[in-house]
């Protein structure tokens, strides 16, 4: 068998949340590309992502839904698992960004935060490692997480996102820990700037700048760029990789 082989992903069920555009939508496409079906979940409508995946000869759908709230995710992944039959591998990527000093963010924008970087994660991988465990056949999860949750950001000020991220991290080792017994591996990749819609080229030119200055790579990265490290971690070349944290960062925790 051919090291390739270990990198295919033929026939599995997928899901990724925040899969319309960015990172997951990136974390989609490649999933199909070695041979899964894939169900996004998102707040967005979708218009695109289905239809780029399809023409790939592989099934797909979105589900319009609010990953921070509990009800939601569970009767989603059951129309999933409906769907499917099954679920092999979750990409958890779902989140947004919120630059604020803490002295000025209230406690509700506190809370959004925490909501749907943090809470979600742990509701949708909840919800997936209820249904492997049911299935009896293991899986694969893999979380979003950031830099930011290892290091301190500068120069913006973004407490919140910061603790949900480092949240994310642990959550991701603690879950590998617990499922290990149910063959489910739980891993983190960790993006520093990635050039998406939270991060766009023409954002703040003093921090990108300073963001440049601090990195041995002195660009913003691609979601293109992630997407190899997710196929890794949901696919059988990474059977020995579970509680792990890939940093693709351009090298900036190097400094």
């Amino acid at each position: 068998m051919s090291i390739l082989d270990y990198f295919m992903l033929t026939d599995r069920k997928a899901v990724v949340t925040g899969g319309i555009r960015g990172i997951g939508k990136a974390s989609a496409i490649a999933l199909a590309e070695a041979g899964a079906d894939v169900a996004i979940l998102d707040i967005l409508e979708d218009s695109e992502t289905v239809k780029q995946i399809k023409e790939l000869g592989r099934e797909a759908f979105s589900i319009k839904v609010d990953l921070t709230k509990e009800s939601e995710v569970n009767e989603a992944f059951a129309q999933i698992k409906n769907e499917f039959g099954r679920i092999d591998i979750v990409h958890n990527n779902a989140g947004i960004a919120y630059c604020v000093k803490c002295e000025d963010m209230t406690f509700e924008e506190w809370r959004k935060v925490i909501a749907i970087d943090l809470d979600a994660v742990f509701l949708v991988a909840r919800a997936a490692g209820r249904c492997m465990i049911a299935d009896g056949n293991g899986g694969s999860i893999i979380n979003t997480g950031s830099m930011s949750g290892i290091i301190v950001n500068y120069p913006q000020e973004q407490v919140a996102y910061n603790a949900a991220k480092a949240g994310v991290i642990h959550l991701t080792k603690s879950l590998a820990c617990e499922w290990a017994k149910h063959n489910i591996r739980v891993n983190c990749i960790s993006p520093g700037y990635i050039c998406t819609d939270m991060t766009p080229p023409t954002s703040n030119k003093a921090w990108m700048d300073t963001w440049f200055a601090m990195s041995p790579i002195k660009r913003l990265g691609t979601p293109n760029e992630l997407a190899g490290a997710v196929l890794y971690l949901a696919s059988s070349a990474s059977s020995f990789t579970t509680g792990c944290n890939i940093v693709i960062d351009g090298g900036y925790c190097c400094y």
